[in-house]
């Protein structure tokens, strides 16, 4: 595999800011297992940069992500953020104010992502976007020929033979574009639970977290399931499995991820730090050639990057994604009643 990028210790004390005193203490970092901030030597360059241990906590969603900050004020100095989620977590107080203007990185971002509303909360910033991506199908290229729609899920040809995550609002918003529905406000909710009602002769497993979901492709469970972009590269790339991953005519699933600061961050200046080096070509293209990621919101990152690679050319092409629906914020009645669709299915699909 060819390295670019590749970061010398000097060259990320430049990125971080010139000047920097090496300093004691912790940043500490709450975030998915396996996401980008803590490969091991994304960790120990930014260590020894700093001269800051970096010390991770996990969640498995975003509801868990909100009650680890809701319950442990002060333990976390940077989160990662769904943007859909970034105005709540301001509005409750949990995250605090960023100055971009401490970020050097700040202004290659993509302004498309960079000034997305969604990370603002009543005009101020909130969250530094960082990567997005898509909520997919991925499939066993040594068993499927995918096509280019979102029935594939449907297909009798795969029954028994479907993964799922078990999710309910990304299993209701995929029988919302299977129905031709706008995924944060469907209209027709009967049509959507006969959809997702539908996939009970499909469905093998279902899966909460990206190992999960690798240790279920080995074990082979499953040919056809929903899956995340920047993990399907990861799966490809760094355990060598047969991943293939397509973007149905119908539309995908679109989010954007972004960086944020705790409120009450015992180390400002740790996390400022740290995500200026997440943000940064430095770190994401050793991460997306090496490893596999999502998409950067960084365009001198993803311009870095081979002419060939997926966050390049297919993640880069109008006419694959010119379907794609982006998360949006959801009201709680919505989500509760995503919810209740999605456990009446499951209790269906037991039957």
């Amino acid at each position: 595999m060819r390295k670019i990028g590749l970061l010398t210790t000097a060259a990320l004390a430049l990125v971080l800011t010139a000047g920097q005193a090496s300093a004691d203490g912790e940043v500490r970092v709450l975030n998915w297992q396996g996401y980008g901030t803590d490969e091991a030597w994304a960790i120990e360059a930014f260590e020894a940069a700093t001269g800051y241990e970096v010390v991770h906590d996990y969640f498995n969603s975003e509801q868990e992500m909100l009650t680890k900050l809701r319950t442990s004020p002060g333990a976390y100095d940077v989160v990662l953020i769904n943007s859909a989620f970034t105005g709540q977590a301001a509005e409750e107080g949990l995250i605090q104010l960023i100055d971009p203007q401490v970020i050097s990185n700040f202004g290659d971002l993509s302004p498309g992502l960079r000034d997305a509303v969604e990370f603002t909360y009543e005009g101020d910033l909130y969250g530094v976007a960082w990567t997005w991506g898509l909520t997919s199908i991925a499939y066993d290229m040594t068993e499927v020929e995918p096509g280019n729609t979102i029935e594939i899920l449907w297909d009798p040809q795969y029954a028994g033979r479907v993964g799922l995550r078990d999710d309910s609002v990304e299993n209701v918003s995929f029988a919302a574009l299977a129905t031709g529905q706008d995924m944060n406000n469907p209209h027709d909710l009967d049509a959507i639970r006969e959809k997702l009602r539908a996939l009970k002769p499909q469905i093998r497993t279902y899966w909460a977290s990206e190992d999960e979901w690798n240790k279920e492709f080995t074990a082979d469970s499953f040919d056809v399931s929903t899956y995340w972009s920047g993990s399907a590269s990861r799966s490809a790339k760094a355990f060598d499995m047969p991943v293939g991953f397509m973007i149905p005519k119908e539309g995908a699933i679109a989010w954007l991820d972004g960086l944020s600061v705790a409120t009450d961050a015992p180390n400002l200046d740790g996390a400022q730090k740290f995500i200026d080096y997440m943000v940064s070509p430095e770190h994401y293209v050793r991460w997306d050639t090496e490893v596999g990621a999502p998409a950067s919101a960084n365009n001198e990152a993803i311009n870095q990057l081979p002419e060939d690679f997926f966050n390049r050319a297919v993640m880069g092409d109008p006419e694959a994604t010119a379907n794609l629906q982006f998360m949006a914020p959801l009201t709680d009645e919505q989500r509760e009643t995503f919810l209740e669709i999605w456990t009446e299915t499951k209790a269906y699909f037991a039957e």
